[in-house]
């Protein structure tokens, strides 16, 4: 029997769903704060936020990979980390103004429970992770003391401590243990086997894919949200149910851009992968490459929501922008995906991005209904293409589909 079928088929639970919508709820209280200002200084402040917040949920995601919560114990302190992301989430819309500190008291609550919740597959060597993910809390909850470029200039500081845990994790138990045996052979050895990325490099890819894979779907299905917030009580005419159903055509599109080849392509790249660089491979792809996807649902759900109550108007910049943006930001996202996992063609995904950006000045222009009809049209086609190409390649095994 082969390395990937003896790998096993450990499905997500209903606790981590549920844990994943509560997470969700930052990402919608994000475009709250987005819609609010539709900025690029407040388009600045939300990625921030957001990329501080994520890199916890992935945190989270790579625990429950490898600590399932199939005990009270583990759930308990899971639904205690919920309770964390919950604080932060509610403190979002006013974070840069009266809000901070509860806010970094949640995400440092999030953290400890983390760390925590670690012990419990790695021990003492969760110190490596746990500290630098604490002292980035910390400058968190700072920033919610002071004002201005000095609380931006904490929240940086909080992203650079995220961004050098990796490399402090994957080395630290390796001088620790190194010490204790002689030899260049055993300090090889010893730093190999203590390493984060051989400990995260055993993850369940069925669970690790479908994991994110729900993530997605719940930021998408809050999208679908922001269709209702944006009609608020108007009345329900035939041309409003018209803008309705567009905005509903473009997140299906969305949807069918990453479900329909890249989450069961993704599961056959991880289970062809040997365990040692799935590590780096996870970061890449669900890491550094769905961040844009999941800002750029963000930013569509606040294009949508300035968007579909003045469907028959010249919508200013920033709504227009937002939408456009955000549409470009996912593909952007799917296409760094695709390229780390070797997923192909995506000639067809970058040369669409370019294109959906041009349909932002073309909203200005036109009344609301017009950038959504392009938009939808352009990622339709997009995909009409790719498909068409993918016949085609198939066909011809010799191909190089790029």
């Amino acid at each position: 029997m082969n390395a990937a079928a003896q790998e096993s088929e450990r499905r997500v639970t209903t606790l981590e769903l549920f844990f994943d919508l509560v997470f969700v709820f930052t990402l919608t209280q994000l475009t709250v704060l987005l819609a609010a200002d539709l900025s690029f200084a407040t388009a600045g402040r939300v990625a921030l936020i957001f990329v501080v917040l994520f890199w916890m949920y992935a945190a989270y995601a790579y625990l429950t990979n490898q600590v399932p919560p199939d005990r009270p114990s583990r759930r308990l302190l899971l639904m205690l980390g919920m309770g964390g992301f919950l604080v932060c989430a509610l403190a979002i819309p006013r974070v840069f103004d009266d809000t901070g500190v509860v806010f970094g008291l949640g995400f440092l609550l999030v953290v400890v429970v983390h760390t925590a919740l670690y012990t419990r597959s790695h021990g003492r060597d969760s110190v490596w992770y746990g500290v630098p993910n604490a002292l980035a809390a910390l400058a968190v909850t700072a920033a919610g003391l002071v004002d201005g470029l000095a609380a931006d200039g904490l929240w940086g500081l909080a992203l650079v401590l995220q961004f050098v845990t990796p490399f402090v994790a994957e080395h630290g138990p390796g001088r620790r243990w190194s010490r204790l045996r002689t030899g260049a052979t055993a300090h090889r050895e010893a730093r190999t086997a203590a390493t984060m990325r051989v400990q995260l490099g055993s993850l369940d890819p069925a669970h690790f894919v479908e994991r994110h894979g729900l993530l997605l779907i719940i930021a998408l299905g809050e999208s679908v949200v922001s269709i209702g917030i944006g009609i608020g009580d108007l009345p329900l005419t035939p041309g409003l149910f018209g803008g309705a159903f567009l905005a509903l055509a473009l997140t299906v599109v969305l949807w069918w851009t990453y479900f329909v080849r890249d989450e069961e392509g993704a599961e056959a790249v991880f289970r062809a992968t040997p365990a040692p660089r799935r590590w780096r491979l996870a970061m890449n792809a669900y890491y550094y490459a769905f961040l844009p996807m999941l800002l750029g649902i963000a930013c569509l759900a606040a294009g949508l929501k300035k968007t579909l109550g003045h469907l028959t108007e010249h919508p200013h910049q920033g709504p227009a922008l937002a939408l456009a943006g955000g549409v470009a930001l996912f593909l952007l996202g799917d296409v760094a995906f695709r390229l780390v996992m070797g997923l192909r063609p995506v000639r067809h995904r970058v040369a669409a991005v370019p294109v959906v950006l041009a349909v932002a000045p073309l909203g200005v222009r036109l009344p609301a209904y017009a950038e959504l009809i392009v938009a939808v049209a352009v990622l339709t086609a997009m995909l009409a293409a790719e498909n068409r190409a993918c016949a085609t390649s198939s066909q011809r095994p010799e191909a190089v589909r790029v």
